[in-house]
């Protein structure tokens, strides 16, 4: 029997993660691709929802999202961005940020619609839109400072736009989105009528006294936007799998209608931890932000002691570096190889997140996101290697 898959699905292989991370394993090397934390998340959010599987029905909960958590993300929207948000009719819970795209795109694209994108951007948005019959309209920032090119946004917009994704603070790049360029953003989308998808799962770990802006926030934004968020991020759980969208209600109206037959609904007992832990104090969110600021600067100042350039990185907990000063002879596939095979340390290619054929091909990327006796022992592995010359 011969059965063929998906034609759009079946033109992308293993993701980059899994490819690096299994070399990572074969070889024993320091894992720095994949982006995950390696701590266990806050013991009191974890302890509530020990609790809640416990004390409450572990039956399905509402299709939006229980009552608990939908008020705390309204009320997480008020005290961060001063956004007063109907609980009831304005937000939704998802399995995991990556759902509330995917129900975003099925939701309101339509077979032909064009979305506008930054690149690089990350490896699920480019097939899950093309999945929904939309056609990317890529608009290029590159390293190390990460721009925003004004014409190019300009001319990425036209009759046949629908919707603008928005990943900020952006992963790979680790860039923040000042004001000014989310106000060019937001001038764009309201003269072209369409609507912002805002991927803004790192909004509480950006670094050096920066604000995170949500676009939604923005004047002439608030019935045009659809914000998310990451308990995954923003609590350190990504196995969890809990996102949440706020919006205006019509718009998340017509993105419920994917949401239902995705995945329904998601874990009531991490629901409710989740909403415990949105009403943290100031404490928590602050030192998510100073720590993971502490560690990229440490892996930072270490990159540079072993030769490397690292480019600008406000946000995330990603940290890209130029591998030109090493004298390195090939590209930065070639490079994360040799350095996981030769350093035992493992880092991915900045190239695999760009659509285009002549993307940068002389960044890598690390994740900083784990504990400071790893990053330094990865950085003196880096040192070693390279010191050897």
């Amino acid at each position: 029997m011969t059965i063929q898959g998906n034609s759009i699905l079946a033109e992308y292989g293993v993701t980059v993660f899994e490819v690096m991370s299994r070399l990572a394993i074969e070889h024993g090397s320091i894992n720095l691709g994949q982006g995950f934390p390696d701590d266990n998340g806050p013991a009191d959010v974890r302890a509530v929802a020990a609790e809640a599987l416990e004390d409450r029905p572990n039956q399905y909960p509402p299709m939006m999202g229980v009552p608990e958590l939908r008020q705390a993300l309204a009320a997480h929207g008020k005290r961060f961005y001063d956004l007063d948000v109907d609980w009831q009719t304005e937000t939704i819970v998802t399995s995991g940020a990556t759902e509330s795209l995917a129900a975003c795109f099925l939701g309101l694209i339509e077979p032909g619609d064009e979305v506008v994108c930054f690149e690089p951007l990350y490896d699920s948005y480019l097939p899950m839109i093309r999945r929904a019959g939309g056609i990317p309209k890529l608009v290029r920032l590159s390293p190390p400072d990460w721009r925003v090119p004004e014409e190019a946004l300009r001319s990425a917009f036209g009759p046949k736009t629908k919707l603008v994704l928005l990943n900020n603070p952006l992963n790979p790049a680790g860039k923040r989105f000042s004001r000014e360029e989310l106000q060019l953003l937001a001038d764009l989308v309201i003269e072209h009528d369409v609507v912002a998808i805002c991927d803004e799962v790192y909004e509480h770990i950006v670094f050096d006294d920066r604000d995170h802006i949500p676009l939604i926030s923005l004047p002439g934004m608030r019935d045009r936007a659809i914000k998310i968020g990451s308990a995954g991020k923003t609590f350190s759980l990504t196995g969890w799998k809990v996102g949440y969208m706020t919006g205006d209600a019509e718009l998340l109206q017509r993105v419920a209608k994917a949401h239902q037959f995705l995945t329904f609904t998601t874990a009531p007992n991490l629901q409710r931890a989740v909403a415990f832990g949105l009403m943290k104090d100031d404490f928590y969110f602050g030192t998510l932000s100073s720590g993971m600021q502490s560690k990229r600067d440490r892996i930072r100042d270490g990159l540079i002691e072993a030769g490397f350039e690292p480019a600008v990185c406000e946000g995330t907990y990603f940290l890209n570096a130029d591998i030109r000063p090493l004298g390195f002879n090939g590209n930065d596939v070639d490079f994360c190889r040799h350095i996981t095979l030769e350093a035992g340390v493992t880092a991915v290619p900045v190239s695999a997140f760009y659509a285009s054929a002549d993307a940068p091909s002389n960044f890598v990327r690390f994740c900083f996101s784990k504990q400071d006796e790893l990053l330094d022992e990865a950085v003196a592995k880096l040192k070693a290697y390279f010191a050897r010359g």
